[in-house]
């Protein structure tokens, strides 16, 4: 197993490397291989500074233990060497390459009729006030309505850096016990609504070819089916090889509904290439999305006790009214605590 002292040597020599291709004038002219390697690097500076400032600080231990004036700050200075140490082996684990990217964020109904398709729009704004708390920027792509005035299913992304480090916790089946207001007999019923997390892509790293498509026009319709445009100007668009279907409808342009068809395909495409490389990670979309069934679940919102528990990391408040208000925090640092904890299980 290489030491501390190789792998900074070996980040260097990477970081290095990546600098000189990328001033390369026939790499820099390739856009999707500039932007990879632009994202290489950038993944590469946390790492490469934990790397410095920890062996500035060995040489600084070192010099302490051999100069008798300077032997009192010995003690101080390894802590920092430990702490850093620590962090340089945190910064060495690999990343995942999407979690700085945008995110696209499905919401659909899942099991429980009405009571579902209301229990998605409560999920939908849940998550569009946690990106606002984030400082985040939301911009609604679309919404299906229910007769019932929930949600069937809703589509928004979220802009700012690192979104999907945070909204990825968000994918799976979120399950409510509540008792619906059109329930007389003050029965609980148990819903269920299912959050998609997707990375969103820049056309560059995401080839389609306009073979592969297939592009239907129609009116758009509301809820029940009603038309509510005299124009084509919703966009059905089919992706061939993959059996990828996205429709847009919002807009009343023709041409802004295929734009946002083509920023959810390149996601779903993107995300396809994902779950088919890594299966097993947790933020591949199949498992994000499951069946909606009942027992598939990684929240469950209990509206009787006040209670939410996530049951990835068995951690539960008794705050139901701040946590739908987007107070959604606490559950993302335990997430991502653990995440770092298994992570440096398997590192240097």
């Amino acid at each position: 197993m290489a030491t501390l002292e190789e792998l900074a040597e070996e980040l260097e020599r990477s970081h290095a490397e990546l600098e000189q291709r990328l001033a390369d004038p026939t790499v820099y002219a390739d856009r999707r291989e500039a932007a990879d390697l632009g994202r290489r690097l950038k993944e590469l500076d946390p790492a490469l500074r934990a790397a410095r400032e920890w062996r500035q600080a060995s040489t600084d231990l070192a010099d302490a233990k051999g100069d008798p004036e300077l032997s009192s700050f010995a003690g101080e200075l390894e802590a920092d060497v430990a702490r850093l140490e620590e962090e340089l082996r945190l910064a060495l684990v690999e990343r995942d390459p999407a979690d700085a990217k945008d995110v696209i964020v499905e919401v659909r109904q899942g099991v429980g009729g009405d009571e579902a398709a209301l229990w998605a729009g409560d999920v939908a704004r849940m998550l569009q006030r946690y990106a606002e708390r984030r400082g985040y920027r939301t911009e609604l792509l679309s919404v299906s309505e229910s007769d019932g005035g929930g949600v069937k299913e809703q589509v928004f992304a979220v802009k700012g850096d690192g979104a999907y480090s945070v909204f990825k916790w968000e994918g799976g089946t979120h399950r409510v016990q509540r008792v619906p207001a059109t329930e007389s007999q003050g029965r609980i019923h148990t819903s269920t609504a299912t959050v998609a997390v997707m990375p969103e892509v820049e056309e560059v790293e995401v080839t389609i070819e306009d073979k592969d498509l297939k592009i239907d026009v129609y009116r758009s319709t509301g809820p029940g089916g009603q038309s509510v445009n005299t124009t084509d100007s919703a966009v059905r668009i089919t992706h061939l090889p993959t059996g990828i279907v996205v429709s847009m409808q919002d807009e009343k342009s023709q041409l802004q509904n295929k734009q946002k068809a083509m920023r959810v395909l390149r996601a779903r495409l993107y995300e396809a290439e994902r779950e088919r490389q890594q299966a097993e990670l947790a933020a591949a979309r199949r498992s994000q999305v499951g069946t909606g069934e009942r027992a598939e679940k990684i929240r469950t919102y209990n509206f009787p006790e006040n209670r939410l528990t996530d049951h990835r990391v068995k951690h539960t408040v008794h705050r139901l009214d701040q946590v739908l208000d987007g107070d959604l925090e606490e559950f993302t640092d335990a997430l991502q605590a653990e995440e770092r904890r298994r992570a440096l299980e398997t590192a240097v």
